[in-house]
């Protein structure tokens, strides 16, 4: 009996919430045979994510049966340490890659970033971000998909300014959509949303199965063609939506959407979680409705300050920019003329944020002249 056959026994011990085995996972620390020379004796640590893992009895239980059940082997002690960072870094980036190998399969190209924006309650400007980000972007020449995946209280035909029907070509067994596109400066949005296939004043009453299937169809049924970014406008909140984006699209990134009041950071930080529980990257944090600035440049706190900043060191991303609050940002959503294309201190923090994201907290990945040109190009 070798280490390697000890190894080998670990293969079938899988981590229930990750879906993998430990081994594959880094988790395996050390594994020592016969230690100073006690016959049938085998040691082994894992590493855990967290001190208190509640699954520490189960992968206990599942470590003694595997390798005591191998030839020669007469007792088993199972240790357990916890994780340092860039161990933590390994298992999630190999959780992703085996989330990704469940996912479905997509018209997005492989080289485009999916940027989830997230809140955890409404009322913060989620849907505002979002369009005025997607105008940024496209104003940088980049063209930007918008999924609309806030299914119930779809805003962002309107705020862009989009009064338009889906596209749907092929038969009844097999369909695709079109998203409704719009030149923005040099670049090009691309939307799909709700508000597309049901009229500004319709409830949309639908729970859990409903809704993820309509999530679904917006990812694995529309020909979204060549993109730089997917934006994903969520709901609010830590419900079905966060959690179908998840699975179905493991290789997105979140940004965290708050206002400065405490109450509203504090609520944020769950979306954070969540996202971290789904094994998705949170990229950063964006602070909304940031403080009014009158004519004279006097600057009035309404919401509070510091929430931006406090749930950014809370969460250890950075905080990608502040917009202040400011009537211009409602007026353009209601006309359908987003305020980052226009003047004033609020369009300037939304040009902001888009260079930021844009080269910094998520940047395009570049494939011309790349040696893994060719191997993207063929998924």
């Amino acid at each position: 009996m070798t280490a390697d056959d000890v190894l080998a026994a670990l293969l079938g011990v899988i981590d229930p919430e990750l879906g993998d085995d430990v081994v594959s996972l880094g988790m395996v620390r050390t594994v020592l045979v016969e230690p100073e020379g006690k016959a049938g004796h085998v040691e082994v640590e894992l590493a855990l994510t967290t001190e208190g893992c509640p699954l520490k009895v189960q992968l206990r239980k599942d470590v003694d049966a595997r390798v005591g059940a191998l030839p020669g082997v007469t007792s088993v002690k199972t240790t357990f340490g916890v994780m340092d960072r860039a161990e933590k870094s390994r298992l999630m980036d190999r959780a992703r890659a085996k989330a990704q190998e469940g996912a479905p399969t997509t018209d997005i190209p492989s080289t485009c970033k999916v940027v989830a924006i997230a809140s955890g309650k409404g009322g913060v400007g989620k849907s505002s971000v979002t369009a005025n980000l997607a105008a940024g972007l496209a104003l940088r020449g980049l063209t930007v998909g918008v999924l609309d995946a806030d299914i119930w209280g779809f805003s962002i035909p309107r705020m862009l300014g989009i009064d338009e029907k889906l596209e749907v070509t092929g038969t009844a067994e097999s369909w695709t959509m079109a998203p409704v596109e719009i030149p923005i400066g040099p670049g090009r949005v691309k939307v799909v949303s709700m508000g597309f296939l049901a009229e500004d004043s319709e409830a949309i009453m639908w729970r859990g199965l409903m809704l993820n299937r309509a999530l679904q169809h917006f990812v694995e049924d529309v020909s979204w063609g060549a993109m730089d970014y997917l934006l994903i406008d969520l709901p609010p909140g830590t419900g079905d939506i966060q959690m179908g984006l998840a699975r179905m699209l493991p290789r997105s990134e979140v940004i965290i959407v708050t206002t400065p009041a405490l109450a509203a950071q504090t609520v944020a930080g769950r979306a954070a979680d969540m996202a971290r529980k789904g094994h998705l990257r949170v990229a950063g944090v964006i602070e909304n409705m940031s403080a009014f600035v009158c004519e004279h440049g006097t600057s009035y706190p309404l919401f509070g300050t510091g929430g931006g900043a406090r749930l950014a060191a809370q969460v250890g991303v950075p905080l990608l920019g502040q917009v202040p609050m400011e009537p211009s940002v409602a007026a353009g959503g209601d006309v359908g003329r987003p305020v980052a294309l226009g003047d004033g201190p609020a369009a300037e923090a939304f040009r902001e944020l888009a260079r930021v994201v844009a080269e910094e907290a998520v940047p395009v990945v570049e494939v011309s002249g790349c040696s893994a040109a060719s191997i993207l190009a063929s998924f």
